[in-house]
């Protein structure tokens, strides 16, 4: 049997629909619902019950500080172990995100992945290209201000990297051992989204953009730094799909993994942003 957690978050909600149907998988969450829900709650691990579960698809547990994050991998691990599952199959971030705060919960997990007796594969995923639609959305004007300097994001379609990961935990052991890097084929800069847009690129700086954020009140405060660092490495140059492991982009695993060509990252962000 397949567990899949996180069935009801951004991610999970792609991936549970990927597997509906199937008599094989079930779908974890805080609150189950239906015969084809268990649930799971990283928060309360003594809660965690994952007998009879060969296959779990860890989706990352979630925004939260590092402690928090970690402690729920922990327990979702710990739980895997002692329920004698098979292999782990986990939603990382891309290699070139090392630049990023939040990568170091991502890589603190495959760090424990790898210490334990499980079977492991570690699907580092691109950037959401819907994510980019929220941090470099236009203004009502049009205006792009997003502080993205001359970088570039290599962003994914949510939906390709949820089908890329149902795939893998339909057949993990074709997949054990492997760190495949998830990232798009064609990165965007803040020219081309304005440009799809019909809009202007002005950027702002990171200062401005730090002011905003926390001025908006719509972000826990472990959040502002997140967003502007995320800012701050694409402008940079780490984050067009360049830097991943290996020799570059040429390493990129998405395409292989779907067996087709992924969909336009544009598309997804233009879908978001309307």
């Amino acid at each position: 049997m397949l567990l899949v957690t996180g069935a009801t978050g951004a991610l999970g909600t792609l991936v549970a629909k990927e597997l509906a149907g199937r008599d094989d998988v079930v779908f974890g969450t805080r609150t189950p619902r239906s015969a084809v829900e268990r649930r799971v709650d990283f928060d309360a691990p003594d809660s965690l019950d994952l007998t009879g579960v060969d296959t779990l698809l860890l989706i990352s547990a979630g925004e939260g500080e590092d402690d928090v994050v970690q402690a729920r991998h922990e327990a979702a691990i710990s739980a895997a172990e002692k329920a004698g599952v098979r292999h782990v199959v986990y939603t990382s971030l891309s290699g070139d995100g090392d630049h990023l705060t939040y990568a170091l919960a991502h890589r603190w997990t495959e760090r424990r992945l790898r210490e334990s007796p499980l079977a492991w594969t570690v699907l580092r995923n691109g950037l959401y290209a819907e994510f980019l639609a929220v941090i470099a959305a236009p203004g009502p004007d049009g205006t792009i201000a997003a502080p993205l300097g001359e970088g570039r994001l290599a962003a994914v379609a949510r939906a390709d990297l949820a089908e890329a990961a149902a795939r893998v935990a339909l057949d993990p052991a074709a997949h054990a051992g492997q760190v495949y890097e998830l990232v798009g084929e064609v990165a965007l800069g803040g020219a081309e989204l304005a440009a799809a847009v019909d809009g202007s690129y002005e950027p702002s700086t990171l200062a401005e953009a730090r002011a905003a954020l926390s001025a908006s009140g719509a972000l826990k405060d472990f959040q502002v730094p997140m967003i502007v660092g995320t800012y701050s490495a694409i402008a940079a140059g780490f984050m067009d799909g360049t830097a991943i492991e290996g020799n570059g982009i040429e390493d990129n695993a998405l395409r292989t993994l779907l067996g087709r060509e992924p969909r336009p990252a544009l598309d997804a962000y233009l879908e978001a942003v309307r």
